[in-house]
C-alpha cells in the first residue's frame, strides 16, 4: 500500500503541475466521506464509502460574481479494505475507487476505458475530429443561456439543459435507470429536458436503429442511441441533424455536447459523452456521469487525455 501511494503521489504531482500550467490548477479542496456499508470477516474488514470532493478554482470574488465557477466537483464510491495487524490494529491495505471506465477524477490516476455500443455497419465515415488548439482571445465560446443559441434544425431550451445537468450530475433522476457506463444516458436526459423529442416507435425491433432515439422503462425497448456514445453520435449529427459538428472544441457553448474517443489509433468508436454547463472567458466547463463530475474545465480534460479524438457538437 505504501509503495502504491508513493507511485500515485508522484503521478499526482506531475498532473498538478500540468493543471497549473493549463489554468492555474486548484487552491484548496473540501472532501466529505459518507459510509455506505461495512463488513468484517476474520482478519479482513471492508468499508464502502462515497467521496464527495470539491476542488476550488483560483478565481477572485469579482470573477465569481462575473460567472466563473467556484469549484470543480465529483462524487466517487470507494471500497476500502483493512487487515488486522499487530496489537489488533486495523491497517489500510487497499483503496479501490469505482471508476467504471470514464475520465478519472482530477485526484485519481487511471486510464479512461469506456466500453461503447457499436453502431450498425454502413454509417460511413465520421466528420473529422474537432481541433483542440486554443482560439484567439475573444473568439471562444460565448455566454449563452437563451434560445438564440444556433443549431442545425431548431432552437432548444439551453437554460433547462444546464439546470437539469446541475441538478442530477451527482444523484441521478429516479425516473431513469442507471447504466454501468452512464455518460450518454445522462446526456440524453439533458437533451430531453431541453426539448429534444423522442423518435420511435419504441419497440425492441427498433433498438439498434440509429435513426431512432427513445427511452422506456424496459431496457430491451430503449434505443442504443439513448445510452450508447457511438450510436448517439450518428443519431444526433447524421440522421436527426439535431447537432452540428464544430471544427474546434473551444467553440462549445452552454448545452453543447463533447464526445471523446480515447484511443483513435486503435478504433473509430466514440467512448464518452459530456455536456457543457458553464462557460467563462472562452473556457467551457463539462459535466458528466461516469465518473460523476460537475464543471471540469475543457483544458484539464485535454491535458488528461492528449491523444484523444474529440467531437464537439453544437446542439
Amino acid at each position: 500500500m505504501q509503495a502504491e501511494l508513493r507511485r500515485d503521489f508522484a503521478a499526482l504531482i506531475r498532473k498538478g503541475r500540468a493543471y497549473q500550467h493549463v489554468d492555474g490548477g486548484y487552491v484548496r479542496a473540501a472532501v466529505e466521506l459518507k459510509v455506505i456499508g461495512a463488513a468484517t470477516r476474520g482478519d479482513t474488514a471492508t468499508l464502502r464509502v462515497t467521496e464527495d470532493t470539491r476542488l476550488y478554482l483560483p478565481f477572485t470574488p469579482a470573477q465569481l460574481a462575473q460567472g466563473a465557477p467556484e469549484y470543480e466537483e465529483y462524487s466517487l464510491p470507494h471500497t476500502l479494505t483493512f487487515t488486522r495487524g499487530p496489537a489488533e490494529a486495523w491497517l489500510l491495505s487497499s483503496d479501490k475507487p469505482e471508476l467504471n471506465g470514464g475520465p478519472a477524477p482530477s485526484t485519481q490516476i487511471a486510464a479512461a476505458t469506456d466500453v461503447p455500443v457499436r453502431a450498425p455497419e454502413g454509417e460511413g465515415a465520421k466528420y473529422a475530429p474537432s481541433d483542440t488548439n486554443p482560439l484567439p482571445v475573444g473568439q471562444g465560446s460565448p455566454k449563452r443561456m437563451t434560445a438564440t443559441h444556433p443549431t442545425a434544425t431548431a432552437s432548444y431550451n439551453y437554460k433547462a439543459m444546464v439546470q437539469y445537468a446541475d441538478k442530477y450530475w451527482k444523484k441521478g433522476n429516479s425516473k431513469y435507470r442507471t447504466y454501468g457506463s452512464d455518460c450518454t444516458n445522462f446526456a440524453s436526459q439533458v437533451m430531453k429536458a431541453g426539448g429534444w423529442k423522442i423518435v420511435g416507435p419504441t419497440d425492441a425491433g427498433q433498438r439498434s436503429n440509429n435513426k431512432k432515439w427513445f427511452y422506456t422503462i424496459y431496457q430491451s425497448r430503449t434505443s442504443y442511441t439513448w445510452a450508447g456514445a457511438e450510436n448517439w453520435y450518428w443519431f444526433a449529427s447524421k440522421h436527426s441533424k439535431r447537432t452540428k459538428l464544430l471544427d474546434n472544441v473551444w467553440k462549445l457553448g452552454l448545452g453543447d455536447v463533447l464526445q471523446a474517443n480515447w484511443k483513435p489509433r486503435s478504433d473509430d468508436i466514440i467512448d464518452h459523452t459530456m455536456v457543457v454547463t458553464k462557460v467563462y472567458k472562452g473556457t467551457p466547463y463539462l459535466t458528466y456521469h461516469t465518473t460523476n463530475t460537475h464543471n471540469k474545465s475543457l483544458g484539464k480534460l485535454i491535458a488528461d487525455h492528449p491523444n484523444t479524438a474529440w467531437y464537439a457538437h453544437r446542439t
